[in-house]
């Protein structure tokens, strides 16, 4: 059997999604036996129709199927928009039908993470919305317990439902310590969960 793995699966239009995304694999990758496993999607068309080359020219390569398949978790992330994630995210989970047809992510962990430009620019309800797909799956759903402390002393992001980060009108703000500390959290939460669960296929 192959080793497992966690899913780090995300979109990121501007950079801070994937400022997130690296800090959960640090997070997945701090737990023994089990790695992480980076992967995006492309942008769409207004058409809806995937419109990038099948490789990217750098970073994680796109996601495939067989990697959401054969994980033995996940986490999810997308920046914000209009309170829901991005769309190129949703266009690749609803290319899944085969996966919850065949019911390959019962049981697995799963946990969501978003980045937004204003501070009350729907953070928990992308969240929220991201945990949806993972629900009709069959998934575990993991959020981050209060015994985080940046749960408590963070003033930019952060949420029980998910990590989360502030961006700035710009996108210029970086991950301040809290931020970047509950995305590993986050990471080792599902890394542990799925070496518990044992949601390996």
């Amino acid at each position: 059997m192959a080793a497992p793995y966690v899913l780090v699966l995300y979109y990121s239009r501007h950079g801070a999604t994937a400022a997130m995304a690296a800090q959960v694999a640090r997070g997945v990758e701090s737990v023994a036996g089990i790695s992480a496993r980076l992967r995006t999607v492309p942008a769409i068309s207004a058409n809806c129709e995937q419109t990038e080359d099948e490789i990217p020219a750098d970073g994680p390569l796109y996601c495939e199927l067989d990697d959401l398949r054969d994980c033995a978790g996940l986490v999810l992330g997308s920046p914000t928009r209009f309170g829901n994630m991005a769309s190129p995210l949703k266009y690749f989970l609803d290319q899944s039908s085969a996966l919850w047809l065949s019911g390959a992510l019962i049981d697995k962990p799963a946990a969501v993470f978003t980045s937004t430009s204003s501070l009350h620019g729907g953070q928990e309800s992308t969240l929220l919305s991201m945990m949806l797909p993972l629900l009709h799956h069959g998934m575990v759903l993991a959020g981050l317990p209060y015994s985080e402390p940046g749960l408590m002393t963070s003033t930019a992001g952060g949420t029980p439902y998910g990590a989360s980060h502030w961006a700035g009108a710009d996108n210029s703000r970086s991950l301040d310590g809290p931020e970047a500390a509950l995305c590993r959290a986050l990471g080792k939460r599902v890394a542990r969960l799925a070496l518990g669960l044992g949601g390996l296929s």
